[in-house]
């Protein structure tokens, strides 16, 4: 007989995959309401995660991979998946909120109508990894954080401040009044990224997959930076771009602080 199929109230989602789930453990555990795996108990994994799970009362439901499959539609869930609430993402009153007490420059990533599930998360994923305070995505013409972003992302979703405005460009002046200089990412800018000072209050605004920056967006930068290219490919997928660029500005900061006396 084949198990029941999981039901999922409307403010609630399925994560999947250990890294995804992990992080969701880590930083929102009372949002679990259950998990399913068909790892077995003696798996490394299994004993630091699920077991915490199953101690804190988080029902846990042994199943098989073609259940957990159908649970997921299909997707590469790693054998498990967990039901929990919702993390929505935050407003622009809230980050002002966050920048205000920040206590180092602010280093932001807008992203500017990245519709792939995958990129998106890619994106989030090395933003993750560099430390930056905020992913500002807008509302309309921008992936939602579906599963399937916060499995690519790695747990990113969770750590990294996701904000969702309506108007991207004002949101750039927005940031402009706070002294934080925004730099766009163009293939037909003159200057290289690594001849550009990026160790102040930055934004790095990166584009969507086939027409990068829209007009609107362009015109709000205070500058426009490329990555050199040396070899016959003349153009980046944007997680690719978007993690050379994070990680110069973050090699940047570093070698500033260790220069700082």
């Amino acid at each position: 007989m084949a198990a029941p199929k999981e039901k999922r109230a409307e403010s609630e989602t399925f994560i999947y995959g250990w890294h995804a789930v992990a992080a969701v453990w880590a930083n929102r555990p009372r949002g679990i309401s259950g998990v399913w795996t068909c790892r077995r108990e003696s798996d490394a994994r299994s004993q630091e995660i699920i077991q915490p799970m199953d101690v804190a009362g988080i029902a846990v439901h042994q199943r098989s991979r073609k259940d957990l499959d159908r649970m997921v539609e299909g997707a590469n869930h790693q054998g498990i998946v967990i039901r929990c609430r919702e993390a929505t993402a935050i407003d622009w009153h809230e980050l002002e909120a966050r920048l205000d007490v920040l206590e180092e420059p602010p280093f932001l990533l807008v992203l500017d109508g990245v519709q792939d599930p995958h990129n998106l998360g890619a994106c989030l994923r090395s933003a993750g990894a560099v430390g930056v305070h905020a992913v500002i995505i807008p509302k309309a013409r921008s992936a939602p954080l579906t599963p399937v972003v916060r499995r690519v992302a790695c747990g990113a979703v969770e750590s990294v401040a996701v904000v969702q405005v309506s108007n991207l460009a004002r949101t750039l002046r927005a940031l402009k009044d706070r002294f934080i200089q925004v730099v766009g990412a163009a293939g037909e800018a003159t200057e290289s990224l690594y001849e550009a000072e990026l160790t102040g209050p930055l934004a790095w605004v990166l584009g969507a997959e086939q027409h990068g920056l829209r007009r609107l967006t362009r015109e709000q930068c205070d500058q426009l930076l490329s990555i050199p290219m040396g070899g016959a490919v003349e153009s980046l997928n944007v997680s690719v771009a978007t993690g050379i660029c994070l990680f110069e500005a973050q090699r940047q900061r570093l070698a500033g602080a260790l220069r700082t006396p």
